[in-house]
């Protein structure tokens, strides 16, 4: 097993050399975006959890309200935290587990809405897993203190493994996590939406599926102390709020172009997505 885990790091680390040198899809990541000074910089996903602002911002919310808003995507969360503890953004869309690390670790923030981020447990197909004691002995993705950490802790103590015995591989980008389960280099992982359902598609088992009460956006505060900057966020999450009602009464399936082009994936895999509580 151990010249496996030995096999796997080389492969991540590779991947992630691969992806820092060109992406497949859609979205480069945030640095290489130029920065629009004066704007509100917010750092993203490809990751259904920030449809909300992709939303108001493709149907011209910020524009009508005189909102200056630029979404600055991300593939990985170390990535986002590093833009927000230097400064280069002023929010991120994260989770409360990560959120609460950053502000415990130099990088004080402010939660002012929820999102629907939720993650699936995934097995690849080629290792025939059906349950979760079965990831005995086995590599699962995710990403050090955040949701996926925590959950990944709650999987292997709730199927009465023991901790040492479910090797937590640490993959931050999102697309290379997914890569990594269809060319059969990770046992498991956790994953989003809509990188959970492509996978799904492809045949790779779910084992597990969480709830949505992890996703957050949120903001430094020192950004929030700021008063016109406290009052243009205010602004963005009404908008935002205003853009998550319109999804729920709308359904996944009217942005699916939209989804397809800002998460890089299939239009077919958006209507597969499993509609959930959008709060």
């Amino acid at each position: 097993m151990k010249t496996s885990i030995f096999t796997c790091l080389f492969m991540v680390l590779l991947a992630c050399a691969c992806s820092q040198s060109g992406t497949d899809g859609s979205q480069p990541l945030g640095g290489d975006t130029p920065l629009q000074e004066g704007s509100l910089r917010i750092a993203v996903t490809p990751t259904l959890d920030c449809l909300p602002l992709y939303v108001a911002q493709h149907e011209g919310g910020f524009q009508d309200e005189g909102l200056s808003v630029q979404l600055v995507p991300f593939t990985a969360q170390m990535d986002q935290d590093t833009a927000v503890a230097g400064g280069t953004v002023h929010g991120l869309t994260t989770d409360s587990e990560r959120m609460a690390w950053l502000s415990s670790h130099g990088t004080p923030l402010q939660q002012v809405a929820r999102t629907s981020l939720s993650w699936q447990l995934l097995t690849n197909k080629a290792a025939r897993l059906t349950l979760l004691s079965q990831l005995d002995d086995k590599m699962v993705a995710m990403t050090r203190y955040s949701a996926t950490d925590k959950l990944a802790a709650h999987l292997v103590d709730s199927a009465g493994l023991q901790p040492e015995r479910v090797f937590r591989i640490q993959v931050n980008d999102v697309l290379v996590r997914l890569a990594m389960l269809k060319n059969g280099t990770m046992d498991a992982m956790l994953l989003p939406e809509p990188q959970a359902t492509e996978a799904r598609l492809d045949g790779h088992p779910v084992l597990y599926k969480s709830g949505t009460g992890f996703g957050v956006l949120a903001f430094r505060q020192d950004v929030m102390a700021d008063t016109a900057r406290r009052h243009q966020v205010e602004r963005l999450v009404a908008l935002v709020n205003a853009a998550t009602d319109s999804i729920a009464a709308r359904g996944l399936q009217h942005y699916r172009t939209l989804i397809a082009s800002y998460c890089g994936v299939r239009p077919e895999v958006v209507d597969s997505i499993e509609m959930r509580d959008e709060r």
